[in-house]
């Protein structure tokens, strides 16, 4: 059984069971719920974490886990505060900014977050557990462990090292000074968006873009103004129209399997897009998030921008955390000109550094010949993934319209019929056993049309994507008649 379920079916009997004992009774211990329910210790130990992080059990270190005491027995209760006074001073700025702070974080926890045990995750932006490297990373993290100096302070810049893995990387004429690396893509992004536009300043983005782009505009102040996607990229036309109607001097966007499109920058628009943007003195923020996550059909890649670009117009954004797991979070920032400096002092401000070890176990983990292996591994896997999924939903599910079918990432983006309620829709196949991601927090303006974007890397294998497709099919049905 997974590691992720077996603690939630543990945790759910041990929720059940805990009237047995008394306030302060002691339940059995560790050993005894290993051989009684037949997991591992780190199963038991995560399932007694849940249940001390939702109060109902303490437990002490050396003497065992204990039903907790109801509050205020034994203790005087916690005196209930009155907070509401935050809300006056949370939101007394917003009358004095252009683009007031909006910081939601829905549409990233929507990600994030956890199914409950038993239904198919749709939902998921990360490979599944059989798809990451587990045993190359731990054989990585043990050698960093063994480095010399592994626990010193390392360059604010980042280890020269691997400054020059991911300068390789973007190609061009990109070196391993105009490289910093930064604590995964997110992070990255904050930092860029923060380092290049005040508040309140207007940020082109693809239309649609993934929600955690949105989120970091908006909790900066910024207003994102979305620019239309299709299955070539953005249209160069329309992002001409967006500077000149704006006079933003920053657009975002992820040329490469586009989420949640799946679309390719096409070789006609690129040299189009670099050069509207440097027309309208303006930087280009290039997320180049899924590059090692390319198909085993997909033919050769196209290169990054930036390896394009002589005039720093391009700031690139590249990580390894979606190839590897959600906590490798390495990822480096590309920049050319001052901007690379005022992208420094902001990192060094907000984090100071990435921790060493974790850059000494990415080195490691990259330099050894599993590296290879794993992306090879991938790229079969994810493609089979996507094909299972894409010929499941067009067999079971016609009236979800599939107008592009990737060759790398990790999704697929489907169109709903006109008039669907997409909120329904999306909680019908909860209900059902799938979690999916509506399309609405993918959009900075009005949607044209619902859509749902459906993952195929965080699933099992194809046998889960076609029971996944079935419990959507029931949705389907309760909500579309």
């Amino acid at each position: 059984m997974h590691e992720r379920s077996s603690v939630g079916d543990l945790t759910r009997k041990l929720r059940g069971e805990l009237e047995r004992y008394s306030p302060g009774g002691k339940l059995p211990s560790s050993r005894a719920l290993v051989e009684r329910f037949r997991v591992s210790p780190v199963t038991v130990s995560r399932a007694l974490a849940q249940l001390a992080a939702e109060g109902l059990v303490v437990t002490r270190p050396g003497a065992g886990a204990f039903r907790a005491r109801p509050p205020g027995a034994g203790a005087a209760a916690a005196v209930a505060g009155d907070t509401s006074w935050q809300e006056v001073t949370l939101s007394a700025d917003a009358a004095t900014e252009v683009a007031p702070r909006s910081v939601d974080a829905a549409g990233v926890l929507a990600t994030l977050a956890a199914p409950p045990p038993g239904v198919v995750e749709f939902s998921g932006g990360y490979l599944h557990s059989s798809l990451q490297p587990e045993r190359a990373m731990a054989a990585a993290i043990a050698r960093a462990g063994r480095r010399p100096g592994v626990w010193d302070r390392p360059p604010a810049e980042g280890l020269p090292e691997l400054r020059e893995w991911f300068a390789r990387g973007v190609g061009g004429a990109i070196t391993a000074a105009e490289i910093l690396i930064t604590a995964g893509g997110q992070s990255a992004l904050t930092t860029t968006l923060r380092a290049l536009a005040p508040p309140g300043a207007p940020v082109l983005l693809e239309s649609p873009t993934y929600p955690g782009l949105l989120a970091i505009a908006r909790a900066a102040g910024l207003r994102p103004v979305p620019v239309p996607v299709d299955t070539d990229g953005v249209r160069p036309d329309l992002l001409a129209a967006a500077f000149r109607a704006t006079g933003a001097r920053v657009f975002v966007c992820q040329p490469l399997f586009q989420n949640p499109t799946g679309a390719v920058l096409s070789a006609e628009r690129r040299p189009e897009v670099l050069r509207i943007a440097r027309e309208a003195g303006a930087f280009v923020v290039e997320d180049d998030f899924v590059r090692r996550l390319v198909h085993d059909d997909a033919g050769p890649l196209p290169r990054p921008l930036a390896s394009d670009d002589a005039d720093g117009v391009v700031v690139h954004v590249c990580s390894l955390t979606k190839a590897t797991s959600p906590s490798f979070r390495v990822s480096a920032l590309a920049a050319r000109g001052p901007v690379l400096e005022r992208l420094r002092a902001i990192q060094v401000v907000d984090h100071f550094f990435v921790p060493r070890p974790l850059q000494e176990a990415a080195l490691e983990l990259v330099g050894s010949p599993a590296w290879p292996r794993h992306l090879r591994t991938v790229a079969v896997e994810l493609r089979d993934r996507r094909d299972a999924m894409s010929a499941a939903l067009r067999l079971r599910l016609p009236e979800l319209a599939l107008p592009h079918v990737p060759v790398g990432g990790y999704h697929l983006w489907l169109r709903l019929p006109d008039g669907t309620d997409e909120p329904a829709l999306a909680a019908a196949a909860l209900r059902a056993g799938v979690a999916v991601a509506p399309g609405r927090p993918y959009f900075a303006a009005e949607p044209p049309a619902g859509h749902l974007r459906v993952s195929f890397a965080a699933l099992a294998g194809p046998g889960e994507i076609t029971e996944g497709v079935r419990r959507l099919r029931a949705a389907c049905d309760e909500v579309l008649g």
